[in-house]
């Protein structure tokens, strides 16, 4: 398990900055992989600025909305498949079977979920975790890769955040 603590993130265009680095990052790890990204935070840590840089650097071009109420957004990303998940307002962890997650991960594809612990025992394991918090005016963010493609992803964020992209 490997790790990356970023922490000094300022305000929303510090969060996009970043949300973009760890899009070229995974781009250049993932090979068709796919990856399950866990983003764990208090309500307003920045989880969905991150999340929408991420995806837009991938080449999204259209509105990224928070899946508060819809659970799942999908995304059909020139590098593949991704999903956004936003658990917050799930009730029961088998709900997510009766939204067909086992059937969106029949494909590889980049899975980005918020809240996963509303899901804990039906989410498949995270790739990447990345915990965010608030550090007086700044944020604080933590990355755990617990599998090869997330370690090879982190060690391209890690040089790209060193290079100061």
């Amino acid at each position: 398990m490997k790790e990356l603590s970023i922490d000094n993130v300022r305000g929303e265009a510090g969060t996009i900055a970043l949300g973009a680095a760890c899009a070229r990052a995974w781009q250049a790890a993932d090979a068709g992989q796919g990856m399950f990204v866990h983003l764990r935070g208090e309500l307003g840590a920045g989880k969905t600025t991150l999340v929408r840089a991420w995806l837009r650097g991938l080449g999204h071009q259209g509105a990224v909305r928070s899946p508060t109420y819809t659970l799942i957004e999908p995304y059909e990303l020139p590098s593949g498949p991704a999903y956004h998940l936003d658990l917050y307002r799930l009730g029961d962890p088998e709900e997510l079977e009766f939204l067909g997650l086992r059937d969106l991960l029949e494909v590889p594809a980049l899975v980005l979920v918020e809240w996963p612990e509303r899901g804990a025992g039906v989410l498949p394991r995270a790739d990447l975790t990345i915990a965010m918090e608030h550090a007086g005016e700044a944020r604080k963010l933590l990355f755990t890769a617990q599998t090869g493609v997330a370690e090879t992803c982190l060690a391209r964020l890690r040089d790209s955040v060193n290079a100061g992209d």
